[in-house]
């Protein structure tokens, strides 16, 4: 269910710029994961970082305005 929960955060953000904005915002993943779990995702950040590398996607932001890549389109 949590891997679930990232892949389905991950598929919003790709589909919605605000959330994509929304969720630039958090310096950690830990901060990532509370705003994901104040909107109803439940994941931890081991779960985070376990679907991200399986992926093959970074947490860092990059450009400037600094943004994630890690959205699934």
């Amino acid at each position: 269910m949590a891997k679930k929960d990232v892949e389905d955060l991950l598929v919003a953000g790709g589909e919605d710029k605000h959330v994509r904005a929304r969720y630039d915002v958090p310096a950690t993943m830990e901060e990532f994961a509370e705003l994901a779990a104040a909107d109803g995702y439940t994941f931890t950040v081991a779960e985070l970082a376990a679907v991200l590398k399986e992926s093959g996607d970074v947490f860092e932001k990059n450009g400037n305005p600094a943004k994630r890549q890690i959205w699934w389109v």
